[in-house]
C-alpha cells in the first residue's frame, strides 16, 4: 500500500487536494469517483527533486519545533507499544499542517511496504537532515527506537531554542537602529531644511558643523536613490562573493580572529558538533560516521575543515580530543571534556557537557554583548540628535553675537 497526493474536482466545480492510501492510482481514482469527485491528477507521495526547495525544504515548510513536536509524538508512541506504521498514521489524523501530512504519508508507506523507517525518510532528505536519518537508521539497527527518537525529540528542542535565543538577543538592537535611522533621516530630509535654510539668507559664513549638515540633507533630498542603489548593490555583492567557497572561508576565518564575534562563532558551532557527536555515538554510530556527520553541521567552513582532518587523524588510530586539539580553534574546555571522556569510557557523557557548557557560556556571553550594545546605540542615537542640535544652534549664537 502506497500514498497517493490527489488533485480532484467536486460537483460544484472547485478543486480540492489531499492525501490517499491505496495500493494503486487506478484504486485512488475509484475511491475518488465514489466520493463524487473528478479525479485530475494521481501521483505517489515522494519527494521531486525540482520541487524539493519550493515544496519540501526544513527551512521553509518543517520548522525545527515542529520536527521536534513530530519526532515526540512518535516516540511516545512506539515507548507506549504501537506498531510503527499505527504511530505514523496517529500523528499524521493529529497534525494539522498538510505539508507534513503528506510527508508521514509518504514515509508509512514505505514502512508499510517492509521497507525501515530511515528508509523512508531518505525518500525526504530535505525535510530530515542527515543526521536525524542517520541516527534513526542506528536505532533501528540497536532496536532502541524509542529511546533514540526521544534523544532527537530533546536535540531539535535544543537546537530551536538556541537558534530562538540568538534571534530574540537580536530583536532589541536592530529595533532601535532602524528607529534611530528613521528618526535621523527624516530629520535631516524634512526638519532641517526648514529651519537651516534661514540661515543661509544671512551671508554669514556657516559653521562646519552646520554646513556639513546641509550637504548631508541635500544628498539625501536629491540622492537618496543613488544611496538605496549603493546599499542593495552593495548586499547583492557581499552576497555573491559569499557564494564562492574561498571567499567565504576567508570570511569565516576573518571572523574567528575577531574579539567577541570569534568567539560566539566558535562556541555556537562547537556546541552544535559536540551535541550532535553525542547523540550520534550514543545511538550507536560508528565514531567515523559520527564525527563526518557531525562535521557536516558546523557553519563555520575552518572549523568544518579542522573536523574534517581530525577525522582522517582518528581513523588513523588517533584519540578525538589530540586530533581535534591540533587545530588550536576549538575551545579547550571542550578538548578537556572529550579527552577525559575517552580516557574514562564516558565519552558520550563528556560530549553532552561540554555542548552543555558551551551553551551556558554563550548565553552568558550573549547577555553580556546585549546588556553592552542597547546603551551604546542609546548614546550613538543621542549623539546624532545633538550634533543636528547643535548644527542648528551655532548659527544662532553667531547671530547673538554680531548682534552685540
Amino acid at each position: 500500500m502506497g500514498a497517493y497526493q490527489y488533485v480532484a474536482i467536486d460537483n460544484s466545480g472547485k478543486e480540492k487536494k489531499g492525501v490517499l492510501e491505496a495500493d494503486t492510482p487506478r484504486q485512488i481514482r475509484q475511491i475518488l469517483r465514489e466520493q463524487s469527485l473528478i479525479p485530475v491528477q494521481v501521483s505517489e507521495v515522494k519527494e521531486q527533486p525540482w520541487r524539493t526547495k519550493n515544496l519540501f525544504s526544513l527551512r521553509r515548510n518543517i520548522s525545527a519545533l515542529e520536527l521536534a513536536l513530530l519526532t515526540r509524538q512518535i516516540a511516545t508512541l512506539v515507548r507506549a507499544g504501537l506498531p510503527l506504521d499505527e504511530a505514523l498514521q496517529a500523528v499524521c489524523e493529529q497534525t494539522e499542517s498538510p505539508r507534513i501530512r503528506t510527508i508521514l504519508f509518504g514515509v508509512r508507506a514505505k514502512v508499510l511496504e517492509g521497507h525501515s523507517f530511515a528508509s523512508g525518510l531518505e525518500d525526504f532528505p530535505h525535510a530530515f537532515p542527515h543526521v536525524y536519518r542517520a541516527t534513526i537508521s542506528a536505532g533501528e539497527q540497536a532496536g532502541k527506537l524509542d529511546s533514540v527518537l526521544e534523544q532527537l525529540a530533546d536535540y531539535t528542542e535544543s537546537r530551536h531554542g538556541l537558534r530562538q535565543k540568538i534571534n530574540h538577543a537580536m530583536i532589541y538592537p536592530i529595533v532601535l537602529t532602524s528607529l534611530a535611522f528613521t528618526i535621523v533621516t527624516l530629520m535631516l530630509v524634512y526638519v532641517v531644511p526648514k529651519v537651516v535654510g534661514v540661515f543661509e539668507t544671512t551671508g554669514q559664513t556657516l559653521p562646519l558643523l552646520t554646513r556639513t549638515l546641509i550637504m548631508a540633507s541635500t544628498f539625501l533630498q536629491n540622492w537618496w536613490y543613488m544611496l538605496i542603489a549603493a546599499i542593495v548593490s552593495a548586499v547583492f555583492g557581499i552576497k555573491k562573493l559569499l557564494n564562492n567557497e574561498s571567499s567565504r572561508r576567508r570570511f569565516h576565518e576573518w571572523i574567528l580572529f575577531l574579539p567577541l564575534f570569534g568567539r560566539v562563532s566558535r562556541g555556537m558551532n562547537t556546541a552544535r558538533f559536540t551535541q550532535t557527536l553525542s547523540i550520534l555515538s550514543s545511538s550507536g554510530v560508528p565514531i567515523l560516521e559520527a564525527l563526518k556527520i557531525s562535521g557536516s553541521v558546523i557553519t563555520n567552513l575552518p572549523m568544518r575543515d579542522a573536523v574534517e582532518e581530525a577525522t582522517v587523524r582518528v581513523r588513523e588510530g588517533g584519540a578525538i580530543g589530540r586530533s581535534l586539539a591540533q587545530s588550536k580553534i576549538f575551545p579547550a574546555m571542550s578538548i578537556h571534556l572529550i579527552s577525559s571522556g575517552e580516557a574514562s569510557g564516558e565519552l558520550e557523557n563528556m560530549l553532552e557537557r561540554a555542548a552543555t557548557h558551551q551553551e551556558n557560556e554563550m548565553d552568558s556571553l550573549l547577555g553580556t554583548m546585549l546588556g553592552i550594545l542597547e546603551p551604546a546605540l542609546v548614546i550613538i542615537m543621542g549623539l546624532l540628535v545633538l550634533a543636528i542640535v547643535m548644527a542648528i544652534l551655532l548659527p544662532i549664537f553667531q547671530i547673538n553675537q554680531l548682534v552685540a
